[in-house]
């Protein structure tokens, strides 16, 4: 999705720019494109159909009952899984459908509650809505910020589109980036609401942004909010499980080949024995999952202190369990190194990857496998962040830390990416007063439960950050390498429903047996082989092969000899020099790696985007 409404034009005139932003979404939407230009505002639309697959063409417009003349037009991206039920009410009030597709609900939501319609959505979405009797824009992102949403003030208006390359393809944007956006790359620190290019923002979860005449002006339609919780355990379990069933049934909704990606874990294989229980009541073919690993990794496969045992087992357990269609991905790690793939993975995130530069382009071959077969995919993404699944949040020692948790001294190492950088560009963007002041913020959104003990006050601020701040890096990451290779990627633990649930579930309840996402577990039990229940929380994989390395040494190297590459002007260039000679044989540890890995992706970012710095 891309637009630009400019008050001052008639954008008929610029016909050519509109369709130059909309084509950068081609990866996006491989399946259709429109165009929507009427006096000052423009939309553009590339399609990934998933529902309806001849109706659902964009930009849809919509007129009231009983009236032939339009009254509003859309650009949507993402899915509304509750769009049946909205459809039966709309019928109800008098409205007329002309397809079968969730975006025309939402259009005609809007044209029957006005902007109350947002209460009505469950669903992964951002679009932008033109009301065209108010001559009045409203941009709008999903409760959680699954799909993503941004946008660049104007003086008479404003640009935007799902990712910062079709805003960047407007000539009116600076490819610029400043000091705020210099930190936020260099930190595994995302702001809501920061985009990293200079003067563009993005829209924040659960934001309305309105755009007419007289400005722009933005409010939250939805946030987390503290509750007592007054189920007991036994019925917080019952609950949960139910919600799952629930949102998983929902989710499975498409009119395209569906899939499920299989790591292994907890969460994953919850999903997937949910929906393999689904098809099979209804005499469907079984469930299609996917997972992945990589050549050689079984047999040499070291715990590197993080990642404590590799996915294959634990996924060949899940899949004999249910009697999945398993199809088994392997990659060779050191393409994972090849120049190409990473500037591919570049291109899709707009920005270097923000840390362990393996998973990105790992994240890419997965999904470009699974796209030739499945169009749509269920992931177990977020329900650390929604039970407590993650290690610092059982870690003494990072629980009362006065900082972000996975950047305590416990854990700091693992998220390093400053390592080569110039110590005076990292003196001068304050680095440290960064992140205390954008930890502060994130304290002081943290809503309040009065009477609360100190333990579940701690608690749920941790939570509260990490469902504001760490999943947005995970779910923008999943996001931009699925959309890159035309595959939509759902999340059902991102359900608000199951998050508002969660959230309030007081910390001993959350860890009654003693360990992390006890209350998941014990919803999933009955769902799962044993192995899996009692399996400990396990990363994403990242290959450990020294091949990758040697590979990535090499990206280094070439760095160093070239006097124009355009990352040197920000790195000690001595710290680098060190790093290219040490010897390779062994894997490093992975903080080390990261340095290496932030180098070559911003050389890359740096590179393809011709950003200038403002610092």
């Amino acid at each position: 999705m891309a637009g630009w409404l400019s008050y001052s034009r008639d954008l008929k005139l610029h016909q050519d720019t509109i369709q130059k932003m909309t084509d950068t979404m081609a990866l996006r939407g491989p399946d259709g494109e429109g165009l929507w230009i009427d006096g000052p505002i423009g939309l553009g639309h590339r399609r990934l159909s998933v529902i309806d697959l001849e109706g659902g063409r964009q930009p849809m417009t919509a007129n009231k009952p009983g009236d032939r003349q339009d009254v509003a037009v859309i650009s949507y991206v993402g899915e509304v899984y509750n769009f049946r039920e909205l459809r039966s009410e709309l019928v109800n009030k008098g409205h007329n459908f002309n397809t079968n597709s969730d975006t025309e609900v939402v259009l005609r939501a809007y044209i029957e509650w006005g902007e109350n319609f947002v209460e009505y959505l469950n669903g992964m979405y951002g679009f932008a809505l033109w009301d065209i009797r108010k001559q009045e824009l409203i941009l709008v992102r999903d409760r959680m910020g699954v799909k993503p949403l941004f946008y660049f003030p104007t003086s008479d208006g404003v640009i935007f589109g799902s990712e910062p390359k079709a805003i960047l393809a407007n000539p009116m944007v600076p490819r610029k980036i400043q000091a705020d956006g210099m930190r936020e790359l260099l930190e595994l620190v995302k702001t809501p609401g920061q985009a990293i290019f200079a003067g563009m923002k993005e829209v924040l979860p659960g934001e309305i942004i309105k755009v007419n005449r007289d400005g722009i002006k933005n409010y939250r339609y939805w946030k987390l909010e503290a509750h007592k919780h007054e189920d007991s355990l036994e019925q917080t379990i019952q609950h949960t499980r139910d919600l799952l069933e629930d949102i998983v049934d929902r989710q499975m909704v498409t009119d395209v080949p569906l899939c499920v990606l299989l790591s292994g874990g907890l969460d994953s294989s919850t999903i997937t024995s949910l929906v393999s229980k689904k098809l099979l009541a209804q005499g469907k073919q079984n469930v299609r999952t996917f997972s992945l690993d990589f050549k050689d990794h079984g047999e040499e496969f070291v715990s590197d202190g993080f990642r404590l045992t590799p996915d294959t087992p634990f996924v060949l357990d899940l899949v004999k369990h249910v009697d999945s269609n398993h199809g088994q991905i392997i990659l060779d790690s050191r393409e994972l190194a090849d120049p190409e793939l990473r500037l591919a993975v570049v291109r899709a995130l707009d920005l270097p990857p923000a840390y362990w530069g393996d998973l990105y382009p790992s994240l890419y071959r997965l999904f470009e496998e699974v796209r030739k077969h499945s169009t749509a995919a269920l992931s177990g993404e977020a329900a650390d962040e929604v039970f407590g699944g993650y290690r610092w949040f059982h870690d003494p020692a990072a629980i009362p830390a006065d900082t972000f948790p996975w950047m305590s001294t416990a854990t700091v190492k693992l998220f390093d990416g400053k390592s080569l950088f110039d110590k005076y560009l990292l003196t001068k963007l304050d680095m440290s007063n960064f992140v205390r002041d954008s930890y502060q913020q994130a304290l002081n959104e943290v809503p309040e439960l009065p009477g609360e003990d100190p333990t579940n006050r701690r608690m749920r601020q941790i939570t509260h950050i990490h469902l504001t701040r760490y999943v947005q890096s995970l779910l923008d990451r999943k996001d931009r390498m699925s959309m890159a290779v035309g595959l939509e990627l759902r999340v059902p633990f991102c359900d608000h429903r199951l998050v508002e649930y969660a959230f309030n579930i007081p910390w001993e309840m959350k860890t009654f047996d003693g360990r992390e996402k006890s209350i998941l577990r014990a919803a999933a039990k009955d769902l799962l082989p044993e192995s899996i229940v009692q399996r400990v929380k396990n990363p994403y994989p990242a290959t450990q092969d020294p091949a990758y390395e040697r590979e990535l040494r090499s990206a280094m190297s070439s760095i160093v000899k070239d006097p124009n590459a355009p990352v040197r002007q920000l790195l000690d260039l001595g710290l680098v020099k060190d790093s290219v000679n040490r010897e390779a044989g062994r894997v490093s540890p992975l903080h080390e790696r990261m340095g290496m890995e932030r180098v070559v992706g911003m050389n890359s970012w740096l590179s393809e985007y011709d950003v200038s710095i403002d610092i």
